[in-house]
């Protein structure tokens, strides 16, 4: 029976600090690790496009009634049937749109320049008209990988994600971690952020003019699909296709 008398032993506080910054080094030091595997992966498998994808970023909230869905629909079919694989991040509203509209667009198995569409999810719901699906568990994972299948992008009005997505494409292409690649805002939604990277982030020196002209402000399918069928014939003639 224990003493009433006497003082038990407390915790060693420090003791528990010690153990705690010691574990907190070893996930670091475990992180570090990993991104280092994955850039050494990366230098000893670089960059290199099979086939000419698109990827096309948007808002989930767009309804299937709405002008923009049908205007997706109809870029990705276009772009679809030429023979162009379309990526989506496989949610609703205008990557629903794209998706339906890449599954209309004549490809109905892998051919020469195409193939099924491909959704990078990261939850685990299955919208309709998706075939293809690698899913993520980050975020940030999952815009690596738009990145990598990629041989143009399309950004069309959305919100936090569709704009991180555009901006980081636009940083990567201003480094040039990226070659030469289609880059297009759809609409006049982008106007704003134009705007304000000239006035502000221009003006004020935080980057070259030449950087306002890395994206294309473009306000139709028409103009969106012209643009992307000239880069795959120059991808196709590169490869001697």
């Amino acid at each position: 029976m224990n003493d009433p008398h006497v003082p038990r032993k407390r915790p060693d506080a420090a003791s528990g600090d010690h153990t705690a910054v010691q574990l907190v080094r070893v996930i670091d030091q475990s992180v570090e690790q990993l991104w280092a595997t994955i850039e050494s992966l990366e230098r000893l498998q670089p960059r290199n496009l099979e086939q000419f994808r698109v990827s096309l970023f948007g808002s989930s909230r767009v309804d299937p009634g709405q002008p923009l869905y049908a205007e997706v629909r109809k870029l990705a079919e276009l772009l679809s049937a030429a023979g162009c694989e379309i990526i989506t991040g496989g949610g609703a509203g205008l990557m629903q749109a794209a998706n339906e509209g890449a599954s209309h667009g004549g490809i109905t198995g892998p051919a020469e320049g195409g193939g099924l569409p491909v959704r990078l999810v990261s939850g685990s719901e299955i919208r309709p008209f998706v075939e293809r699906i690698y899913r993520h568990r980050t975020f940030f994972s999952r815009l690596h990988h738009f990145v990598r299948l990629s041989s143009a992008f399309v950004v069309f009005p959305g919100g936090l994600g569709s704009t991180l997505e555009a901006m980081m494409i636009w940083q990567l292409l201003q480094v040039h971690h990226l070659p030469p690649t289609p880059f297009i805002l759809y609409g006049e939604h982008w106007d704003g952020l134009l705007a304000w990277m000239k006035d502000t982030i221009i003006a004020g020196g935080f980057a070259n003019p030449e950087d306002l002209q890395i994206p294309l402000r473009v306000d139709s399918v028409d103009e969106a699909a012209a643009v992307i069928l000239t880069a795959l014939r120059e991808f196709r003639a590169a490869r001697g296709a």
